[in-house]
């Protein structure tokens, strides 16, 4: 089992590690862009045309290449109404609870984009100045959000083994231990 939780860790690194490279590149990329397009703007009088579409894409593309690394850190936004009052013991079960509500919402989106993104395509929308067609970002947002619900059902589950003790406590997804 140890080598199983070992291997599932290294395959989470390299995941880790793949989603932020791209969104850091991407966010690279949006840098020089826009110095290129101001620095273009303002010595030469002459702006990257559009500039501000290929900003907005590649924005929307790093916050959503971002979005399993998040929910895998479980480093959402949250507020802790419930711990002082809940028992230290059944924290795994208020984990199990909240990474399915998270996974279900995080399914319905994912299904929801992907419709658009076939409607995109069908319809071929295209952005308006570089032309460039909606259907890859708004599927790419889509791949994003199920492969957070998949990540989030993952972690459920080994909440749920821990709970119910059929793996070792102080694991990679234990309450309390960091989360690589």
């Amino acid at each position: 089992m140890q080598t199983q939780m070992a291997r599932a860790t290294r395959v989470s690194r390299v995941l880790q590690q793949i989603l932020e490279g791209v969104a850091g590149a991407t966010l690279f990329g949006m840098m020089l862009l826009t110095t290129a397009d101001v620095g273009g703007r303002y010595f030469f009088n002459s702006p990257i045309l559009g500039a501000v579409e290929l900003t907005q894409l590649m924005l929307a593309a790093l916050v959503f290449l971002s979005l399993p690394v998040v929910c895998w850190r479980q480093e959402h936004v949250s507020v802790d109404l419930l711990d002082a009052v809940f028992p230290a013991k059944l924290i795994w079960i208020r984990e199990v609870i909240v990474n399915l509500i998270v996974t279900a919402a995080l399914w319905v989106m994912a299904q929801r984009v992907w419709a658009l993104a076939e409607r995109a395509f069908s319809w071929g929308d295209v952005t308006e100045f570089l032309r460039i067609p909606h259907g890859y970002l708004i599927g790419l947002i889509a791949s994003m959000l199920a492969l957070s619900a998949l990540l989030t059902l993952v972690r459920a589950v080994f909440y749920l083994l821990e709970g119910l003790k059929v793996i070792e406590k102080g694991g990679p997804l234990s309450i309390g231990a960091p989360h690589d």
